[in-house]
């Protein structure tokens, strides 16, 4: 595949929102995610309400939300709402109910903060150390679930509160637990729930993967680990396919996938550079998996194939994409994606073949996400843009300035709910309105 500079993709049809009625029933009184339906292939949805976790509801970057703007004003969607004094850090915001949660670097303490929905502060409680080696800033998101808040700092102290008043419930240091190492730029792992389990990713002698009991922290089950791969930067997704339910990572070398009942290693597959940074999630749909590194294997889809012993990971195709603090997006056949150093701009990739379909250059490298046909994106220069996806292409619909200051790393993750955009630069938070 070669970059094509193509703007236009043969008509397609656009599904229509209907995604909530495709997400899988889940039985109140079991203590995994379990869909009833054993057919049922695809991402397993949180079952609680709002936008509980890193990249929404699915972990995959899509909102089933309609009813919103198709093109913004020339000075963007108006302004709800801005606040700061959040410190420094990349992680985005989640919201459940009538709360925010946040994470900030402030001084030399990592902070969890609460605010309301209109942006005032209920509640903030320390987990542990700042980070103050390279790049300085918290990390990973928070996640919510059932009444619950966990969160991993730079240093693997993984905290679970009490989300209306931020008591700590219980803390454990993963790194010591299961013998790992800090890596380079510092653990920024968003930590996923399943059930009553949190799941984490400690890249340890003693367990490359883990699932910890909700109550009390105690281990359930692990992963052994690869050899000498750490940790990475990467987060987990979880899915059904072939009757499975199934998580997938990242180490510092290698895409996995492990049994999420179990924790029984499924498949690997190569995945390396030179600065051991897999940092953008895997994607999954229709049997198929997507792995991307910088420097290094760059963007490879794998049809994963049932055996005896877990699946067979086999190479379907090779894109020239090097993402880094981005993840894709997978909506409707069609992959979306930015590079970092190849190609610094927004691509369309069709998800069975990897070819490019469709390409813009207004916004850079960046995370978006997907709603009411249209993309959102936050770029690494503070650039906020959407696209608006039709069959004509990827159509510019609106861009402006975030943040004036020249910089390059406004990685922060856009988050929607109830037509609401949230937008995070270090200190600050953004509350736009992109209803119609």
């Amino acid at each position: 595949m070669t970059f094509s500079k193509r703007g236009t993709w043969p008509l397609r049809s656009i599904r229509p929102m209907i995604l909530v009625a495709m997400i899988p029933i889940f039985c109140a009184s079991a203590d995994v995610q379990e869909p009833t339906n054993a057919s049922f292939d695809g991402m397993i949805a949180s079952p609680e309400p709002g936008w509980p976790q890193w990249r929404g509801v699915r972990r995959d970057g899509i909102s089933d939300e309609t009813g919103l703007l198709d093109q913004w004003p020339d000075d963007g969607p108006p302004l709800r709402w801005q606040i700061e004094g959040l410190g420094t850090g990349w992680s985005s915001p989640i919201v459940v109910g009538q709360r925010i949660y946040i994470t900030g670097d402030v001084g030399e303490d990592l902070m969890i903060f609460a605010y309301d929905l209109e942006g005032q502060l209920q509640w903030q409680v320390r987990n542990g150390q700042a980070w103050r080696g390279p790049y300085p800033g918290s990390r990973a998101t928070c996640v919510y679930a059932d009444g619950r808040l966990y969160h991993l700092n730079a240093h693997g102290r993984l905290v679970c509160l009490a989300a209306d008043t931020g008591q700590e419930l219980w803390a454990v240091n993963v790194l010591e637990r299961f013998d790992g190492r800090n890596i380079t730029w510092a653990l920024s792992e968003c930590l996923l729930v399943d059930g009553d389990r949190v799941i984490v990713t400690p890249g340890g002698r003693r367990g490359l993967m883990a699932a910890l009991r909700t109550e009390d922290g105690q281990t359930i089950w692990t992963t052994p680990s690869l050899g000498d791969d750490d940790a990475t930067y990467s987060s987990p997704i979880l899915f059904q396919h072939a009757g499975r339910r199934i998580i997938a990572n990242c180490s510092s070398a290698h895409g996995f996938g492990v049994d999420a009942d179990s924790g029984q290693l499924l498949w690997t597959v190569p995945l390396s550079n030179r600065f051991a940074t897999n940092v953008s999630a895997p994607v999954y749909g229709q049997g198929q998996m997507y792995y991307v590194t910088p420097y290094g294997e760059e963007g490879r889809a794998y049809r994963l194939v049932p055996t005896a012993a877990g699946f067979d990971a086999q190479l379907v195709w090779e894109a020239p994409m090097d993402t880094v603090t981005g993840c894709a997006v997978l909506w409707d056949g069609i992959m979306y994606v930015s590079g970092y150093r190849k190609a610094k701009w927004w691509f369309a990739l069709d998800w069975q073949t990897g070819e490019t379909v469709a390409e813009r250059e207004e916004l850079t490298t960046g995370a978006a996400i997907y709603a009411d046909g249209c993309l959102m994106v936050l770029d690494e220069r503070g650039a906020a843009g959407m696209f608006r996806i039709d069959g004509n292409g990827l159509q510019p619909a609106g861009r402006f300035v975030l943040v004036d200051d020249r910089i390059r790393d406004a990685w922060a993750h856009p988050v929607l709910l109830d037509g609401r955009l949230y937008l995070r630069y270090h200190d600050r938070l953004w509350c736009f309105d992109v209803r119609r």
